[in-house]
């Protein structure tokens, strides 16, 4: 029943946030880990200046 996710879509409700993917260095073992956050469209230049 996609109509109804299609239907909750169109509010703008959802447009506020957004999901950011940053890749981070593991102190650990070196490998590369990906850390994934819904964050306000106004702090995306803060996590990704995070460390």
């Amino acid at each position: 029943m996609a109509k109804k996710v299609v239907a909750t879509l169109k509010t703008g409700t959802g447009k506020s946030r957004t999901k950011c993917i940053k890749m981070v260095k593991s102190e650990k073992t070196g490998a590369y880990v990906f850390k994934t956050e819904v964050v306000p469209n106004e702090e995306i230049k803060d996590f990704f200046n995070r460390k």
